[in-house]
């Protein structure tokens, strides 16, 4: 009696030594958070507004290399007397030559022809003299194709997120699959918000770089979050009398410090590379660093707190209407 006794002890026995971290009594509290979080930056967006890059909408796209110091502003004032439309001006040096370029997109319904190429290039040769000029490249986007590639954008995540939802409900059926993959998916979601909402209030356009930053964060959050879901399942045969809030207490409590080292690894890397880029002048780069480091934090969070809680709360709602 004495032996079975002690070895059912020590199948109940806690699987971390020290504190658990009750994140799971705290699951009104996070959920409040991550909703408040999400609905100011949904307000953020709608106000600041969402600037679709040429690649999405259509239009032209002329760069031109140049030396010393250039002023966009004044760039943006001369080509204004040329062409009626809004004009987004970037600078930065080209990865292959080191050259400095500027690069001018607008909207355009009837295309760049050559006249108006050579009207444009002679306003700003003539209005930066100093500047040495000289036309790089030049070229139409049809925004039917731009539409096309964010709809296969979008797509590409629906389905991302099915099988997403699909993988977790076969591997963790054991434990409540189903529902432990869409509260995975609404956790990415979050994640998803946060970077798409940094971009656009730090003035960036969405562009391609946006659309590569969101499979990016896909692919890590969901990573995290399911190493979090091993530790549970884990749980469930070392503490088989265990409730599903003991389980996740216990598995959030485990992968805590594996998180907290992991993203403080990944982050400050990008951190450093936004650094980079920054004083380099690869400007264009911002856009994609710049709101992954975001979305890095986001997916951190809503690993640890956000998916496990938020399922949490679903079984539990389950089980009271269970009865």
């Amino acid at each position: 009696m004495s032996k079975k006794k002690t070895n059912s002890q020590a199948n109940t026995a806690p699987a971390v030594t020290g504190k658990v971290y009750d994140f799971c009594s705290k699951k009104k509290m996070i959920l409040t958070i991550a909703v408040c979080v999400v609905l100011a930056l949904v307000a953020g967006i709608i106000i600041r507004g969402v600037h679709l890059a040429i690649e999405f909408k259509g239009g032209t796209l002329i760069t031109y290399t140049y030396e010393g110091d250039i002023d966009t502003n004044a760039v943006e004032s001369t080509l204004k007397s040329v062409i009626d439309t809004s004009v987004t001006i970037r600078t930065g040096e080209s990865v292959d030559s080191g050259n400095k370029e500027l690069t001018i997109a607008f909207t355009s319904n009837e295309g760049l022809t050559a006249d108006r190429q050579f009207e444009l290039t002679s306003a700003l040769q003539t209005a930066f003299p100093d500047n040495n000029l000289e036309l790089s490249d030049s070229n139409d986007v049809n925004p039917s194709t731009g539409r096309e590639f964010l709809l296969k954008c979008l797509v590409a995540i629906i389905f991302a997120a099915i099988v997403i939802i699909i993988y977790i409900a076969i591997r963790f059926r054991n434990i409540g699959g189903w529902s432990a993959g869409v509260c995975s998916v609404l956790a990415l979601c979050h994640d998803l918000v946060v970077a798409v909402a940094a971009s656009i209030l730090f003035g960036y356009e969405f562009n391609s770089n946006i659309v590569a930053v969101v499979l990016t964060i896909l692919g890590y959050s969901i990573n995290n979050t399911i190493v979090i879901y091993d530790r549970i399942r884990e749980n469930r045969g070392i503490m088989p009398k265990a409730s599903l809030n003991e389980l996740i207490n216990t598995g959030c409590t485990q992968s805590l410090t594996r998180s907290i080292r992991t993203s403080v690894t990944t982050i400050g890397t990008m951190l450093i590379v936004t650094i980079v880029v920054a004083v380099s002048g690869y400007n264009s780069l911002l856009s994609f660093s710049v709101p992954l480091v975001f979305g890095l934090l986001s997916g951190t969070y809503s690993s640890l707190f956000v998916a496990p809680v938020t399922w949490s709360w679903w079984k539990n709602r389950e089980k009271a209407s269970a009865k």
